[in-house]
């Protein structure tokens, strides 16, 4: 295993500081990246994405743990430190210098399975997360996602109905896949400290309901959750035919987004795609 410098001394000699703008906080704690490195179980010689590596704590994690690591980074700064890491590592990890969301993740991994593993930047962790979670395609290229978010956003994509965490990304994160809470991690473990706590949600994909198209699912949701405070028959009145179809199932109109659960989304959007 290679023998290397703790990330401070790495950090210091680059002259590396955590980006505002880009959404950036290190983690220095290697026992806690170690511990974030085996949520998905045993990666030894395993194809690994990861988004927003930063100076490559979580990705000296990952190599250590055995993985092949395809790390994509957009601060042309942290290049260097990655490449040392890349040199102590031969072979096991390469470095893709890009925005993670005008890349196509599956092309660059060759199609083969591949477990996503990232501390995402704050910046755009939700519109990769709800685009991991799209497609008609499934189950999914990506064997496992297990993401780090603000605990607010981690604690909506596990919440189960009847409460205002309950929206959209619980539905997208449950409807076809197993979402969990997997660690939670102190604000004092990141430099610099953000102003919120973290969560670490781990998703393995499931089996997905027949009969259904995930984009008509996915505007059922953005309807029904972009008024929320209003009944389904205001908020869905926009979506051709789901007015209707609330009546076939038996789901009061009156009834407001939050409090309809996975499976009832699920039932609305197999008949809207019935009815195309």
């Amino acid at each position: 295993m290679a023998d290397l410098p703790p990330l401070r001394e790495v950090i210091a000699r680059h002259g590396l500081s955590a980006s505002k703008a880009l959404g950036q906080n290190f983690l220095f704690d290697e026992q806690l990246l170690d511990r974030i490195a085996a949520i998905p179980g045993d990666l030894a010689g395993k194809p690994v994405l990861e988004v927003g590596p930063g100076p490559g704590g979580l990705t000296r994690a990952l190599l250590r743990a055995g993985a092949r690591v395809t790390a994509i980074e957009m601060d042309r700064r942290c290049l260097p430190a990655l490449a040392e890491l890349g040199e102590a590592f031969p072979g096991r990890l390469r470095v893709i210098e890009g925005d993670a969301l005008k890349l196509d993740h599956s092309e660059l991994m060759g199609g083969e399975p591949f477990a996503v593993l990232s501390n995402l930047p704050y910046n755009v962790g939700t519109a990769l997360f709800v685009r991991w979670l799209g497609g008609e395609a499934w189950p999914p290229q990506w064997t496992s996602l297990t993401l780090m978010f603000q605990q607010e956003v981690a604690q909506r994509i596990v919440a189960q109905p009847g409460g205002s965490a309950y929206g959209r990304l619980a539905v997208l994160a449950q409807w076809r896949s197993a979402a969990k809470l997997a660690m939670k991690v102190h604000r004092s473990a990141f430099t610099p400290p953000p102003k919120v706590m973290s969560a670490i949600v781990h998703v393995e994909p499931g089996e997905m309901p027949e009969g259904v198209s995930a984009r008509i699912l996915e505007r059922l949701t953005e309807a029904a959750f972009g008024q929320r405070r209003k009944m389904l028959r205001q908020s869905l009145k926009g979506v051709p035919g789901a007015v209707a179809a609330l009546e076939a199932i038996g789901i009061n109109p009156q009834r407001r987004a939050e409090t309809v659960t996975v499976d009832e989304f699920v039932h609305i959007a197999r008949l809207l795609t019935q009815g195309r």
